[in-house]
Formats: structure tokens, C-alpha cells, sequence
């Protein structure tokens, strides 16, 4: 006969006794009970142990957040910092441009005031050229020598011809008269369109190339000097009224 074998179930036994030995208590526990609490219990502390690593990772990368939004936030107020730098700038240079463009405006002004005040004077001048009916012309062509000059005792020029020299019209206008006193042999006066009335006055003889009532132009013979170191006296009239001769001159000639 075979000898059957009887298998014994292990197990463990925990006794709990109270300190004041009145109780006790005893638990039986399988071995298969005491290995699924053991794989319980290490699940447990590995799972434990995986949140805290997690947490700490999740800590670490907070910090890391942190300091990059800490980064960026002194990047952006760097760039703020330049940005209000840049606008200061701007600022300034729209500044200088606006001072600039006045500056330009005032030299262009006065460039158009200087060219505007040029074409004024040569429009004035050319008109004064074109205009030969003022009486602008030295009256003796040749040489002559000036004696005296205006003045309210003498209100004429006193000039001094030579031979070779002429008495010329000091303008254009017409002959009114053509007379003589004892004082001047030949008196020629010529009215200018211009308000002026020329008169010229000769002490001595001299050839008379004009006629009363006659056109003559600027520069025209009035008369010939025949005799050296003849003395023309030389008035200008306007508004009735004798003139300097020379700020007519000076003026226009």
C-alpha cells in the first residue's frame, strides 16, 4: 500500500497580547495572505515613491517656469526700456527735423526775397533803360570839368567843355524854346514826358544843331562847342521846381 502523504498549508500565527496580560489575541495568516501583503505593501511604497519623484519633477520644473517667466519679464522690460529710449529718440529727431525744415523754409524765404528783390532792381533798372524820356545822360559829352555843383544860391551845375566835346540831350522830349538873355547866348529847354524840364545854358557861342518844337532822343546834339573852356550851365526842373541834377544823374544815369 502506497503511503499517502499529507500536505501541511503553511501559515503563520500573530499573537497579540495586552501589556496587562489579561487579553491576547491570535491571528492565523496564510502564506499566500502574507505574500499578497507583502506585494501590497511594496506596490504601495512604489507608488508613493513614484508621486513623490513626480511631485518633486513637477516642483523643478515649476522653478524652471518661474525663472524663465522671471527671464522674460526682464527681457520685455529691457525692451520696453529700449523702446521708450528709441521713442525719446524719435522724439528728438522729429524735433531737430521740424527745426531743420524752418531753417530751410527762413533761407529758401530769404532766397526767394533776395532773387524776388534782384529781378525787382533789374526789372526797375531795365525799365529806367527803357525808359529814355527821364532825363538820365550827363549833358556834355567830350572832356569837361564840373566848376560848382547845385546849391540854393545856384540851382544849377556849372560845367567847363572843351572844343571837342557836345551838348547833348539828357533824355528824350521835345524842344520847347530856344532863347537867349545877356547872360547866356544860347538857352535850349526840352520837356521830358517823364515831368522833367532840362534846360541848358551856354555862356558862349556854340553851334546850335536843335530846333524849337523838335523830337529829339536821349544822347541827340544840341549843341556843337566851338570855343575851349566854354562854361554850360545845366538845370533840372521838376513840379516846377529846380533839382540837383546829380540825384537825377545818380539815379538813373
Amino acid at each position: 500500500m502506497n503511503q499517502q502523504r499529507h500536505k501541511h498549508k503553511e501559515s503563520f500565527s500573530i499573537l497579540l497580547i495586552s501589556h496587562t496580560g489579561r487579553e491576547s489575541r491570535q491571528f492565523h495568516i496564510s502564506l499566500f495572505s502574507f505574500r499578497l501583503f507583502l506585494f501590497l505593501l511594496g506596490f504601495f511604497c512604489a507608488v508613493i515613491g513614484w508621486m513623490i519623484f513626480s511631485f518633486l519633477q513637477e516642483r523643478s520644473r515649476e522653478r524652471e517656469l518661474l525663472l524663465q517667466v522671471s527671464s522674460r519679464d526682464q527681457v520685455i522690460q529691457e525692451i520696453n526700456a529700449e523702446k521708450e529710449a528709441l521713442e525719446e529718440q524719435i522724439k528728438t529727431l522729429d524735433e531737430e527735423k521740424l527745426a531743420l525744415a524752418s531753417e530751410i523754409e527762413a533761407v529758401r524765404s530769404a532766397i526767394a526775397a533776395g532773387v524776388e528783390k534782384a529781378q525787382v532792381e533789374a526789372a526797375e533798372e531795365e525799365q529806367a533803360q527803357k525808359d529814355s524820356t527821364f532825363p538820365s545822360l550827363y549833358p556834355s559829352t567830350g572832356s569837361g570839368i564840373l566848376v560848382s555843383s547845385y546849391s540854393e544860391e545856384q540851382p544849377y551845375l556849372s560845367i567847363s567843355a572843351r572844343s571837342e566835346g557836345n551838348v547833348i540831350a539828357a533824355g528824350d522830349g521835345t524842344v520847347t524854346s530856344i532863347t537867349s538873355d545877356d547872360t547866356y547866348p544860347q538857352i535850349i529847354e526840352i520837356s521830358h514826358a517823364s515831368g522833367h524840364t532840362t534846360r541848358y545854358m551856354c555862356r558862349q557861342e556854340a553851334q546850335l544843331d536843335a530846333q524849337e518844337g523838335a523830337q529829339v532822343l536821349a544822347g541827340d546834339t544840341l549843341l556843337t562847342i566851338t570855343t575851349d573852356e566854354t562854361q554850360l550851365d545845366y538845370q533840372v526842373i521838376f513840379d516846377g521846381e529846380p533839382i540837383d541834377p546829380l540825384t537825377v544823374i545818380e539815379a538813373k544815369g
